[in-house]
C-alpha cells in the first residue's frame, strides 16, 4: 500500500530539487510516463517487483526515459532515485501529488464538471470563468458524462461541490414531500 505521505515527501522533494522553474512540463513528463507504466501491467509489475534488481529496473527506466523522452531535469535523476530507494510502487501517487503542487504554484484548481451530455468546449470556458471569478483562481476542468444526471450540470472544485443537476433537484423534493 503506498503512502499519501511518503508520496508527498517525494514530491517535494522533486519540486525543491529544480523542478520549481519547470513544474508544469516536469508534471506532464512525469504523468506521460505514469500512463505508460499504467496501461502496461507487466510493466507496473516489473518495476514495482523488488525481486529484479536495481541495475535491471534501472535499465529498463533508461530505455522508457529515452522514448518518451523525459528531458525536464531533475526528473531522470528523480526517477533512478525511486528505482534505488524501491518507491516506484508510489509514482501514480508522487505525479498527482506533484501535479497538485505545480497547480498551487501556478495558482491554479483543478475541477470536475459531470453533466449527461457532453459539454461543448464553449460551455466548459464559461463555467471556468464563472468558477474563476468564485475562487479568485485559475480553475482547470475536465468533462465527465453520466447519463444518470438527467439534466444540469454538477461541478467540483477542490473540496466545494456546485450540483445543479435536475437529479438533484428530483431528490430534494421526493425528501419534502416525504415528510
Amino acid at each position: 500500500m503506498v503512502n499519501i505521505s511518503v508520496a508527498r515527501r517525494y514530491a517535494r522533494a522533486l519540486l525543491e530539487a529544480g523542478a520549481e522553474q519547470d513544474a508544469d512540463r516536469v508534471a506532464a513528463q512525469l504523468q506521460s510516463l505514469n500512463e505508460l507504466v499504467q496501461a502496461r501491467a507487466e510493466l507496473t509489475t516489473f518495476l514495482a517487483d523488488p525481486t529484479y534488481t536495481r541495475a535491471q529496473q534501472r535499465a529498463v527506466m533508461d530505455v522508457l526515459i529515452q522514448e518518451l523522452p523525459i528531458d525536464a531535469e531533475p526528473l531522470p535523476r528523480f526517477l533512478r532515485l525511486l528505482i534505488d530507494r524501491r518507491r516506484l510502487a508510489s509514482l501514480p501517487l508522487v505525479a498527482r501529488v506533484f501535479r497538485d503542487l505545480a497547480d498551487e504554484k501556478a495558482g491554479r484548481i483543478r475541477g470536475k464538471v459531470v453533466s449527461a451530455v457532453p459539454l461543448p468546449p464553449e460551455t466548459l470556458q464559461q463555467l471556468e470563468r464563472a468558477l474563476e471569478s468564485l475562487t479568485k483562481s485559475k480553475v482547470l476542468l475536465q468533462g465527465e458524462v453520466d447519463p444518470s444526471v438527467i439534466g444540469g450540470v454538477s461541478t467540483q472544485v477542490g473540496s466545494v461541490l456546485y450540483d445543479g443537476t435536475l437529479r438533484t433537484g428530483l431528490d430534494e423534493i421526493r425528501r419534502a414531500l416525504k415528510r
